[in-house]
């Protein structure tokens, strides 16, 4: 019986430390984070999507933090724009686990 209940216990902590939450900001890079100050002559769109041409990834800037996004696709039609993306965020490891992104504006 206690056994159970220990394994309820740990699952639902689990579940809950699984739970997706929408996170609004602006989709940058993981180099330039906040600001796009290395490619003064382009514009921030540009430079978020030279910089993942590179080595970068696509990122959130939430006004606090840069998260590394896991899908490294559905970002590329918003370069340097807000959305709302919806995911696992794992504040350890400053990633979020996406499930969707959308527009904000």
């Amino acid at each position: 019986m206690r056994l159970t209940l220990l394994a309820v216990s740990f699952g639902s902590l689990l579940f809950a430390a699984a739970t997706p939450e929408t996170i609004t900001g602006v989709i940058t890079d993981t180099m330039c984070g906040a600001k796009h100050t290395m490619m003064k002559d382009k514009a921030d769109d540009e430079c978020v999507r030279m910089c993942v041409k590179g080595s970068k990834d696509y990122a959130l800037y939430d006004g606090k933090s840069v998260w590394k996004l896991s899908d490294q696709k559905a970002p590329a039609r918003f370069a340097a724009k807000t959305v709302k993306v919806t995911g696992v965020a794992d504040a350890k490891n400053m990633t979020i686990k996406v499930t969707s992104i959308e527009s904000a504006e």
